[in-house]
C-alpha cells in the first residue's frame, strides 16, 4: 500500500502537469524565448527597399571622395549649401552631411542633418570613414617615413594562457573564463527563477487549500507534514519536468538552427578562416570539452534540490500562516532580500571566485545554492563541496521540521495575522 505521502506527491504532480495552461507555457516557452532573442535582430536587419542619397557638402574638398556608395545609401556630392536646401528643402534627400573644416583641426566641423532618425548602421560608416581619414592625416603630420605601415604591424592581440596546477605540481588544465563565466551565470540564474516561482506556487496552493477550508477536512486523515512534503515534493517535481522539457525542446531549436544556419551559408568555414581566427573557433571547443559537464550537473542537481526544499518550506510556511496574499508580503521581503543578495554575489563573484565573499557565502545554505554554482567550475577542493553541500542539506532539514511545526497550526488559525514572534512561538509547541 503506498504512503500517504506519495499519494500526495502524485496527486499534486498530475493535477498540475494535466492542466492546458501548464502544457501551453511548456511547450511555448522554448519558442517564445527563441523568438524574442532571434525576432528582433531580424527585423533590425531588414534593410528599406529604396536607396536613401546623403548629400555631402564638404567645404574642405577633402573628404567626399572618400565616401562610397553603401547597402541602401548612395552618397553625392551636394550642389547647394546648407541653407539653400534649409529653405527649399528636397524631397527625395534623406540626409546631409556637412564638413565646414579640417576635422583633425576641428572635430566638430562634422554634422548629420536630418528630418528623421539617423539609422545607426549610416552614423557607424560616416565615423568609420572619417575617423580613418583623421587618423591617416594624423599619421602623416609627424612626418616620419612609413610610420602607417609601423603602427599596423605593431598592433598585436595577447591573451595570456592560464594553467591551474595540482597538489603534485602538475599542470591540471586552463581556465576557459568565459565558457566558465556563462555556464555559472546561466545555472545561478536558472536555480534563482526555480526557487521564486515554484516557491511561490507552493504558497499560492497552500494559501488556496486554507481559504477554500478543503485542508480541515484533509488533516482529518494526514499529517501535516505527510501534506506539506507531499505538496512540496509534488509541486518540485513539476518544475523538472518543465525544465527537462525546456531543455530538450531548446536543444532540438539549436540543432535545427544550426543546420539551418549551415544549409544556409551561415556557419564558418574553417577552410576559410584566417589563422587567428581559427585559432580563437579552437580554443572556445577546447573551453568547452574542458569544462566538467558530469560534476558540473551533478552538482547542479544536488543544489538544486537542497535549495528548493529549503526555501520550498519556508514558502509553505508562510502560505499556512497567513489568509490573504498581502498579508505574506512582510514575510516575503526577507526571504526577497536574501535571493536576490545571493544573486548579486554570484554574478559579482565570477570576477573572484576564490574572494572571501564568494568563499563564505558558498557555504551559508541560503546563499550557497546560487553561488557555490559559479565556484563549481572553477575547480575548487573536494572538501568545500562536500561542505557546502552537508551545510545546505542540514539546513534544509532544519528548515523542513521547523516550517511543518508553523505549518501544522497556521492551516487552521483564520481571521488573524500572525507576527514573526507568533511564528516563533508556533514552533515551540509539541
Amino acid at each position: 500500500m503506498k504512503s500517504k505521502i506519495a499519494l500526495i506527491i502524485r496527486r499534486e504532480y498530475l493535477s498540475r502537469i494535466s492542466r492546458k495552461s501548464f502544457i501551453v507555457l511548456t511547450l511555448l516557452m522554448p519558442v517564445l524565448m527563441a523568438a524574442i532573442s532571434i525576432v528582433p535582430l531580424w527585423l533590425a536587419s531588414i534593410k528599406s527597399d529604396g536607396v536613401r542619397r546623403i548629400a555631402v557638402i564638404d567645404r574642405t574638398g577633402k573628404y567626399a571622395p572618400l565616401f562610397e556608395n553603401m547597402d541602401g545609401y548612395r552618397f553625392f556630392d551636394a550642389d547647394r549649401s546648407l541653407d539653400e536646401y534649409r529653405e527649399r528643402p528636397d524631397r527625395e534627400l534623406f540626409t546631409i552631411l556637412s564638413i565646414t573644416d579640417d576635422l583633425l583641426l576641428n572635430p566638430q566641423a562634422a554634422t548629420l542633418y536630418s528630418e528623421k532618425q539617423i539609422p545607426g548602421d549610416l552614423s557607424r560608416a560616416v565615423n568609420r570613414t572619417l575617423g580613418k581619414q583623421m587618423e591617416s592625416d594624423k599619421v602623416a603630420s609627424y612626418g616620419i617615413p612609413d610610420l602607417e605601415r609601423i603602427i599596423r604591424e605593431s598592433r598585436i592581440r595577447f591573451d595570456i594562457q592560464t594553467v591551474k596546477w595540482g597538489k603534485d605540481g602538475e599542470e591540471e588544465s586552463h581556465s576557459p573564463a568565459l565558457i566558465t563565466r556563462l555556464a555559472g551565470i546561466t545555472l545561478n540564474v536558472i536555480i534563482y527563477m526555480f526557487i521564486m516561482m515554484y516557491g511561490g506556487m507552493v504558497m499560492q496552493a497552500v494559501m488556496e487549500e486554507k481559504t477554500s477550508r478543503i485542508v480541515e477536512i484533509m488533516v482529518s486523515s494526514v499529517r501535516p507534514f505527510d501534506l506539506m512534503m507531499g505538496k512540496i515534493v509534488g509541486i518540485g517535481l513539476v518544475g523538472l519536468t518543465q525544465l527537462a522539457v525546456w531543455g530538450i525542446l531548446g536543444g532540438i531549436l539549436l540543432g535545427a538552427g544550426g543546420i539551418v544556419a549551415g544549409l544556409s551559408g551561415g556557419l564558418p568555414d574553417m577552410a576559410s578562416l584566417s589563422a587567428v581566427q581559427a585559432a580563437g573557433f579552437a580554443t572556445a571547443i577546447a573551453d568547452l570539452r574542458s569544462l566538467h559537464f558530469l560534476e558540473t550537473g551533478f552538482f547542479f542537481v544536488a543544489y538544486f534540490i537542497g535549495g528548493y526544499l529549503l526555501y520550498g518550506s519556508f514558502f509553505a510556511a508562510i502560505g499556512s500562516a497567513v489568509n490573504h496574499p498581502e498579508d505574506a508580503q512582510p514575510f516575503m521581503a526577507p526571504v526577497m532580500i536574501i535571493l536576490m543578495f545571493a544573486l548579486y554575489i554570484g554574478i559579482y563573484s565570477m570576477e573572484n571566485p576564490d574572494g572571501p565573499v564568494a568563499f563564505w557565502c558558498s557555504f551559508i545554505p541560503l546563499t550557497s545554492p546560487i553561488v557555490m554554482l559559479m565556484r563549481i567550475s572553477n575547480e575548487i577542493p573536494a572538501w568545500e563541496k562536500i561542505l557546502s553541500i552537508a551545510l545546505l542539506y542540514a539546513a534544509a532539514g532544519g528548515f523542513v521540521w521547523m516550517s511543518a511545526k508553523i505549518y501544522r497550526v497556521g492551516i487552521l488559525v483564520y481571521g488573524k495575522k500572525p507576527s514573526f514572534g507568533e511564528l516563533i512561538r508556533w514552533i515551540s509547541f509539541r
